[in-house]
Parts: C-alpha cells; sequence; structure tokens
C-alpha cells in the first residue's frame, strides 16, 4: 500500500478517485508525456483517470515499500506523482529491478519538488530494505537526468535495458552501513 510520507515542504499520498481532474490534466499534457513511452499515452477523459488512479492503487495495495504517490504541497495543492515500482526488462519483460520516477505539473517545474520528494522515497524504500533503485529517462529529459544527479545517483550511460528502448540509465544503491553515503556520492 502507498503509505504517506512527508517532506519539510511536501506531503506525499496515495491518490484517490477525487483526485481525478488533477490526473487528468497532468497526464493529457504533451508537455508531461512527450518524454514518457511513445508520448501519446494520454490521459483524456474522467473516466481514464478514475481507472488509471485505480489500476495504481490496486497494484500496490498489497506492497508496503512501493507505490505511486500524488505529491501535495503543504496546503494540498497537487504538484505532480512520484512512484516507485518494478521496471520492465526489455525483451523478458521480467520485472527484477526498482524504478523511481517523478511526473510534475509545468506549474511547478523548476522548484525541486521532484528532488525533494525522490529523496524522501529513496530514504523510504532503503529504509525497507532495497539495495538498489535505478531511473530511466529519454536520452533529451535534460531535468530528469539534473535530478537523478542531484539525488546521487550515479549514471551507466545509454542503456536498452529497459522499456525497449534506449534511455539514461542511473542508479542508487542504499547507503552502506556505518558510512553514512551511497555509491556516487563524495565523503
Amino acid at each position: 500500500m502507498t503509505r504517506p510520507l512527508k517532506t519539510a515542504r511536501l506531503i506525499l499520498r496515495p491518490y484517490s478517485v477525487d483526485d481525478a481532474a488533477f490526473v487528468q490534466d497532468l497526464y493529457s499534457r504533451a508537455d508531461v508525456q512527450r518524454y514518457l513511452g511513445d508520448g501519446a499515452q494520454r490521459v483524456r477523459t474522467p473516466e481514464a483517470a478514475r481507472a488509471k488512479i485505480a489500476a495504481w492503487n490496486e497494484r500496490y495495495v498489497a506492497d508496503p515499500v512501493q507505490g505511486l504517490w500524488a505529491v501535495c504541497l503543504a496546503d494540498g495543492t497537487m504538484t505532480g506523482s512520484l512512484l516507485l515500482k518494478p521496471i520492465p526488462d526489455s525483451g523478458t519483460k521480467a520485472e527484477r529491478d526498482i524504478e523511481i520516477g517523478w511526473h510534475f505539473h509545468p506549474d511547478h517545474w523548476g522548484r525541486g519538488y521532484a528532488t525533494e520528494a525522490a529523496r524522501v522515497v529513496l530514504e523510504h524504500a532503503f529504509a525497507a530494505g532495497l539495495d538498489r533503485v535505478v531511473a530511466v529517462t529519454n536520452p533529451a529529459n535534460k531535468p530528469s537526468q539534473a535530478v537523478c544527479l542531484r539525488l546521487g545517483m550515479t549514471h551507466l550511460g545509454l542503456s536498452e535495458a529497459y522499456y525497449d528502448a534506449a534511455c539514461e540509465l542511473f542508479e542508487l544503491t542504499a547507503p552502506a552501513v556505518g558510512k553514512g553515503h551511497s555509491r556516487g556520492e563524495q565523503s
């Protein structure tokens, strides 16, 4: 089940059907979708948004670590989505690795919300026992690549390991016990 999380500025919570208008708005935008898959998977109706939310909630109902969070400001304003989920390997469609990703509304770009939300989700993941998390971005998605680097993720280069597509691959391993930092960070 997607567990609520908090940061200094943000509340991360499970999506509810009451959020359908935001989900439709966010996932119908060409500027949000342009780096997601083929860019054509738009949510165009309230019914499609409600179905998407139901599918997310069903997928994570029994999982104490993974989820898809609605990212909100303290006043409840919705800003975007943060996900932690299995990522399908190219060709096999096996889901062995865990991916972190983010999709934010353009009104909230450039304010550090993706980095802040991703940090708390990574802390949650590593505290729950995950030892490695990956992120993939479209090669042209420089802002998301910058978020990966701010998170201390190691850039592994162009890869076709996931989604049957060439993506920039990043990884972060759990902090070493007693060392207090992750691979890719300087001490």
